[in-house]
């Protein structure tokens, strides 16, 4: 047998599927739930092939050999299979290698020659394709349908929808925009199953391999768009349409049947480790403080510990960098260690990456940069990354991504990218795909400062940053993301307009495959906004620099706000005001149950040698000053975690001399 394959066409934003072949949901076809058949009956002995395994709040089956049903238990009273479906899908797999595919679900012609059957069927995943196979005609071939840039085997769950009506192919991937493809070769109208046989997890041969993840949900829906019912959801990657009652139950006995029962949690030491998407659901334990951490996809959330309170803060190093630093970085490469990034003025020195060592940070590499502003790390697909905002006004602005290399052990560069005077970049995943955002702040031949930032998007293809959206904004200063249940948003800064700082800052919110606005929030020079949430409660501080106008005297000495989210008006609304001093930068941290925020103060008018803040979260007094840290011409503030305790670190912006304070407890 040979297959041919179909190449994916990206779609517009809506679909384009003529009227006549529209997919359609009668609404009283009920689901057929594959996986339940070849779980064990309870009167039958327990299987031996058959896990299941509890991860990231979700439980799922693994299977460790290939389990099969005779398809006349699902076509009772017709023996072809039906020309319009879905096949819902909801699975967990790690990383694969190149090349290699695992089989999802097949469906072979069990009394045809050949080894195993013909296959009639079938749904396999490779490191970032999607394949779906069926007979072509009745040549012999096989027909290969190919979705491309869905990468699914992150460790993630992930829900998909695969609807097939004749020429058309559409495939919903947790609740995201659905990806389309239009064919000559149409899906058989008559696929006959007689003496079929479905395989789960296997392509059907004696000695296949049988699919290494986890399986939780896998339905055959015919007649209808499974996304139409799956879509929207609390959350999207578990979306249920028919998932077994033993994967539901809180119970691990079942209706008499046992099933072999594990946990896939990992625990890991040492300096703190990534917490994404990928480690959500990982432990990591700090030994330096005795605490127990687990990964909810973009912090590590306190779960053992001893009663820990912060007591007062150590003057723990003096970090002295190439220049004056705009801002740092801290970030962890997994078996490399803890570092540090600095975004430095001097672009005759460049800027540094330090390395944590033996308790400090010691200096490891130096880059090249043209008045850095700031640096972002991120990852994409276990590549790790570092991008800097180069803010110089020459005649062709750039700023640089650069790659981390295994073998060197080094940032070796990997892509430049035109920004306009680029004060911030923020990165960020939504569903499969990976983002940055750049925060342009003017024009440098004629200083507007009403220009657009961009929005890139990776291609797994290229390996390289496309541009994906441009965004209004007006003279920006940062970007932050933040989710809130399965809503993703931006916000960014807007500094000024070329006449005054009174300017609006917007939200905006992440639909149907591009952002658009959302809210309009009133600020006065801002320059750096800080999500947080806890106990169910969602929050943005924004740091307000200073009140300038054509008119009048400059006025340092302003109030920074809280906004929280009001879930029933669907909008951020004030919560606090904070006297600040040409506020800088906010940064929301923890120790044992408290929760802190500590706010940048840089200039008061006079002098640039000013206090800044830790304010501790009391409840329906909001946040209280506790602590006030010496810092002078502070620019921005990071806390990090090491076995050796716990840390803030600040850089300062008028100073070579950057400071780590090391927080200590009782």
């Amino acid at each position: 047998m040979s297959e041919q394959d179909v190449g994916f066409q990206r779609p517009a934003a809506t679909r384009t599927v003529d009227a006549a072949v529209e997919l359609r949901d009668p609404g009283n076809l009920l689901p057929l739930d594959l996986l339940v058949r070849v779980l064990p009956d309870p009167s039958q002995a327990p299987s031996t092939h058959i896990h299941m395994v509890q991860s990231r709040g979700s439980r799922g089956l693994r299977l460790s050999a290939p389990l099969s049903f005779p398809a006349t238990q699902v076509f009772t009273n017709c023996e072809h299979f039906p020309e319009e479906f879905s096949l819902v899908v909801t699975f967990k797999l790690q990383w694969l290698r190149p090349k290699r595919n695992e089989w999802l679900l097949s469906l072979l012609d069990e009394g045809s020659e050949g080894s195993g059957g013909r296959l009639l069927l079938g749904l396999r995943v490779s490191r970032d394709q999607l394949h779906f196979l069926f007979p072509e005609g009745g040549t012999g071939h096989r027909r290969r349908v190919t979705f491309k840039e869905v990468a699914l085997d992150n460790a993630h769950w992930h829900t998909l929808s695969l609807a097939v009506t004749g020429h058309y192919f559409s495939l919903t991937v947790d609740c995201g925009l659905p990806l389309e493809i239009k064919q000559s070769q149409p899906f058989p109208s008559a696929l006959n199953t007689r003496g079929a046989h479905f395989y789960v997890g296997s392509d059907g041969r004696q000695r296949g391999d049988v699919f290494s993840g986890l399986l939780r949900q896998l339905v055959l829906l015919p007649g209808s768009d499974g996304s139409l019912r799956l879509c929207p959801s609390y959350d999207p990657s578990v979306s249920e349409l028919s998932v077994p009652t033993a994967l539901k139950t809180s119970l691990v006995q079942t209706q008499g049947q046992a099933y072999p029962y594990e946990a896939e949690v990992r625990v890991t030491g040492g300096t703190t480790p990534d917490c994404t998407g990928l480690e959500e659901g990982q432990l990591w334990f700090n030994t330096g403080l005795k605490a127990l951490y687990l990964c909810d996809g973009g912090r590590w959330t306190s779960l053992l510990h001893s009663k820990q309170r912060l007591d007062y803060v150590d003057d723990y190093q003096d970090l002295y960098t190439n220049s004056e630093t705009f801002d740092v970085e801290v970030f962890t490469i997994p078996n490399e260690g803890l570092f540090l990034a600095t975004a430095n003025r001097d672009s005759r020195s460049g800027s540094g990456i330090y390395k944590w060592i033996l308790g400090s940070f010691q200096k490891y590499q130096n880059i090249s940069t043209h008045e850095a502003r700031a640096w972002k790390y991120f990852t994409i697909s276990g590549k790790h990354f570092l991008v800097v905002a180069n803010s110089g006004e020459v005649q062709q602005e750039r700023s640089v991504l650069y790659r981390w290399s295994p073998v060197r052990r080094r940032f070796v560069q990997h892509q430049t990218l035109d920004t306009h005077s680029a004060l911030d970049w923020e990165a960020f995943h939504i569903h499969n795909h990976s983002f940055l955002v750049v925060a342009n702040h003017r024009q440098a031949r004629d200083s507007n400062h009403n220009i657009d930032s961009v929005l890139y998007r990776w291609n797994p293809l290229t390996k390289l940053l496309e541009v994906h959206q441009t965004l209004r904004t007006v003279g920006a200063y940062d970007w932050e993301f933040f989710s809130v249940r399965q809503y993703h948003f931006l916000v960014v800064a807007n500094t000024f307009d070329g006449r005054t700082t009174s300017v609006s800052s917007t939200i905006f919110i992440w639909n149907q495959g591009h952002f658009q606005h959302f809210q309009d929030i009133p600020t006065q020079g801002a320059v750096d906004w800080e999500a947080f949430s806890f106990e169910g409660r969602y929050f943005l501080a924004v740091a307000n620099s200073q009140r300038v106008s054509e008119t009048g005297p400059s006025d340092y000495n302003i109030n920074s706000t809280i906004y929280e989210l009001h879930l029933l008006t669907l909008s951020f609304l004030r919560f606090q005001d904070v006297l600040t001093h040409s506020a800088v930068d906010w940064e929301f941290f923890t120790v044992g149950d408290e929760r802190f925020l500590v706010v940048g103060n840089s200039h008061d008018g006079s002098s640039y040698s000013l206090n800044s803040v830790i304010y501790r979260w009391q409840g329906y007094e909001g946040f209280v000053p506790v602590h006030t840290l010496p810092t002078f011409g502070c620019r921005d503030w990071e806390h990090f975690s090491t076995t050796d305790g716990s840390f803030l670190v600040y850089s300062s912006a008028t100073s070579r001399l950057s400071k780590v304070f090391r927080l200590k407890t009782y």
